[in-house]
Formats: C-alpha cells, sequence, structure tokens
C-alpha cells in the first residue's frame, strides 16, 4: 500500500507539472522528483521483502494493509510540506518577500 500511495502521488504531480511544464512557478517538479524519489525507495523495499517472503508476500493481513496505507499517507504528507518549505524559500510569485518588505 505504501508502493501504490506513492505511485499515485507521483502520477498526479507528474499530471500536473506536465500540464504546467513552459511556467513551473509552483516548483511542481521539485515535487515529482520527491514523489518518484519515495516511489523507487518502496519498489525496492518491496522486491527486497518478496524474496524473503515469497508467496506470503501477496496475502498480507488487513491491518498490515492499513498500517502500510497510513504510512504511505504520511510520506505523501511530509512529501507535501518539504515541497512547501521549499516553495516558501525560493518565493517565486515574490508573495513573502512584498508582505515583509511592504511599507505601511
Amino acid at each position: 500500500m505504501t508502493l501504490l500511495t506513492c505511485l499515485f502521488a507521483a502520477i498526479i504531480s507528474t499530471i500536473i507539472w506536465y500540464k504546467n511544464a513552459p511556467q513551473s512557478q509552483m516548483k511542481v517538479g521539485i515535487l515529482c522528483w520527491i514523489f518518484w524519489g519515495a516511489s523507487l525507495m518502496w519498489l525496492i523495499d518491496a522486491i527486497v521483502e518478496y524474496t524473503e517472503l515469497k508467496a506470503e508476500y501477496f496475502t498480507p493481513a488487513p491491518v498490515d494493509m492499513l498500517n502500510d496505507f497510513f504510512l504511505g499517507l504520511s510520506v505523501v504528507a511530509l512529501g507535501l510540506i518539504i515541497w512547501l518549505v521549499i516553495l516558501l524559500i525560493k518565493d517565486p510569485r515574490g508573495v513573502i518577500k512584498n508582505s515583509l518588505f511592504r511599507k505601511k
């Protein structure tokens, strides 16, 4: 479930990035790299786990699936937080700069 959750996030962010590719003001490309990197990590984890468990890998307990889903959601949330921090630091539209240096 962690792999599927991260893959869906990576695919959705890639579609959004591709749709707005020439402008790229919101740095969605960084978000794509974060989610594709997490998906690659979970793919390697799934391959290693499959080599250890063999056929048992395909029959997880419902509790394990729910825990994996929550872990996947937390990875997606952490990726979004990292992206937001990068976005706030880079400030591509100058919103933060304008609000800090606005004359009263």
